[in-house]
């Protein structure tokens, strides 16, 4: 059976080392913290010849990735955002191992060999090794900025003050997984027609750059007057195919010029408050924001974060800026001593339905129940109103592409009827 080699602390903080024979070294640092150690280091024992030319050859192993230049060793580093997805069955796996009894640092070392898609072990890996040195693990999480946002660590801190970080990670397992399920049916209801107006995007281009200019060849040697119909498609052809590199530039050039405005503070009020009033697209926007603000906001405070902190984490990761600006207000104001449903109320933001349901929590106590009441009806009125935005959306895209077909055929149509006219006066 291998042998292990440890380093750990005792609670009074005095470093103790010695060997384990254990099968694997799981099973070491199960060993470890059953004699009411804390893990500090724990390595494969070796011979010492072995260990030596072992020693030799590490201190000639050198990191490829130290030779490439800084940009790109950071961009190589840079770990990817994780999905919702992603995230939800990450936190899932790590309350499942820990509420089997499994120590903190055991389970993350198991998490090193689960398969997480999104997350790799690396993450794991650190979290583990920082636990292992002393740190909590909320506090390594807020290392890794990138994996886990400021909603997922101050969670995790509060339920290691409350002693309920199982229960804590199971609540935000089922949080990112209702937003999960969100995200997919907006991005379901919106598949369907982008890829329709794309395709018949792609046709208008090509019949009116390669096929038109063919079947207008045909016109070339007869004196035959062309009606206004397929005169209008043949300059709207001889645009597409002489002229495509201007109408590209003008194109990007307006993406430019949207991207900017869109940077700047007063541009992203304006694009942020038209989303919102928008048909058919507005009301959907709005559901998703104040469903999104009530559950998260409802998730925080009922894991014992405190309300400002809550609402601040909540005005974060809220993408409306009009309503950002509004949650930031609100929290200044309960700064001040007052309610939240007062300052809700007077941004004219929310709805009143929300101010109301709030109302009621705080006379009742329960202000996440409300709020989580709140969540419940925006989110089934956002499945609704997608379903009917979809069935608005698709009868509108077909019409659309009946008037362009229409058009084409009629002009072309008209042409052949005007050339056959002619042959038989």
């Amino acid at each position: 059976m291998p042998q292990f080699s440890y380093k750990a602390r005792r609670r009074t903080g005095e470093v103790v080392e010695g060997m384990l024979e254990v099968a694997d070294r799981s099973a070491a640092l199960v060993q470890i913290e059953r004699l009411g150690l804390f893990p500090v280091a724990v390595d494969a024992a070796k011979s010492g010849a072995s260990a030596a030319a072992s020693g030799r050859t590490a201190g000639r192993k050198t990191d490829w990735r130290g030779m490439l230049p800084p940009t790109l060793r950071e961009a190589m580093s840079r770990k990817r955002k994780p999905k919702l997805q992603e995230l939800s069955t990450f936190t899932q796996q790590l309350a499942n191992l820990l509420s089997s009894g499994m120590p903190l640092t055991v389970a993350l070392n198991s998490m090193t060999h689960l398969e997480s898609k999104g997350i790799p072990a690396d993450v794991s890996r650190e979290l583990k090794q920082d636990v292992m040195e002393g740190r909590s693990l909320s506090d390594s999480m807020a290392k890794q900025p990138r994996i886990f946002s400021d909603l997922y660590t101050n969670m995790v801190r509060a339920g290691e003050s409350s002693g309920a970080l199982v229960e804590v990670l199971r609540r935000m397992a089922d949080h990112f997984e209702r937003f999960a399920q969100v995200q997919s049916k907006l991005t379901s209801a919106l598949v369907y027609p982008a890829f329709v107006l794309v395709i018949g995007i792609v046709i208008m281009f090509f019949f009116m750059t390669y096929m038109l200019p063919k079947f207008l060849s045909i016109f070339d040697g007869l004196n035959v007057p062309l009606p206004i119909m397929t005169q209008i498609l043949v300059k709207i052809s001889h645009l597409f195919s002489g002229y495509w590199w201007l109408m590209l530039g003008v194109a990007i050039a307006a993406v430019i010029l949207f991207k900017r405005f869109q940077a700047t503070d007063h541009g992203r009020r304006k694009i942020d408050e038209w989303r919102m009033k928008a048909p058919i697209f507005g009301k959907v926007i709005k559901l998703n924001i104040f469903g999104q603000f009530a559950r998260t906001l409802s998730t925080l405070l009922e894991n014992g974060v405190p309300v400002l902190t809550a609402l601040k984490i909540t005005e974060q990761i809220i993408p409306n800026l009009t309503v950002k600006e509004a949650i930031a207000k609100t929290r200044e104001e309960v700064t001040d001593g007052k309610t939240i449903a007062q300052p809700l109320a007077r941004s004219k933001i929310f709805p009143q339905l929300m101010v109301d349901l709030v109302k009621i929590g705080e006379e009742t106590g329960d202000v996440p129940g409300a709020l989580k009441n709140v969540a419940d009806t925006y989110e089934n009125e956002l499945s609704i109103a997608l379903r009917v935005m979809t069935n608005m959306i698709e009868p509108v895209l077909i019409i659309v592409m009946a008037v362009g077909v229409g058009f084409l055929l009629l002009s072309v149509l008209s042409a052949m009827f005007a050339i056959t006219a002619n042959i038989a006066r």
